[in-house]
């Protein structure tokens, strides 16, 4: 009988939490009505010109300015020209699907 009152007992739990907890998003989804779209950095590789997400290649730091390369021999070869290569512009701004130099 302790066995079943307990079981009950989770069972309620359970479906309050999905009803109105974390697991109500399950159902509903996720309003995407209310959430604000978010913009997105992407990096163009100075020495290439490809555009590198912020989560992928490799990255360096300068005068604080990130710089991100798809290669390592992009990077090195950065390394070997980083007066003139960290000049250029190293980000797109991608806000709504336009994309504007940063």
């Amino acid at each position: 009988m302790g066995g079943l009152l307990t079981l009950l007992l989770y069972a309620g739990l359970f479906y309050l939490f999905m009803r109105f907890g974390c697991g109500a998003h399950l159902t509903h989804g996720h309003h995407h009505g209310h959430e604000k779209p978010k913009d997105k950095e992407i990096f163009i590789d100075p020495v290439c010109g490809k555009q590198v997400a912020d989560d992928e290649g490799y990255g360096e730091l300068v005068d604080k300015k990130l710089f991100r390369f798809c290669s390592k021999t992009c990077l090195e070869e950065f390394d070997e020209n980083k007066a003139q290569l960290s000049k250029k512009p190293n980000t797109l701004l991608v806000k709504e699907g336009q994309q504007h130099e940063a």
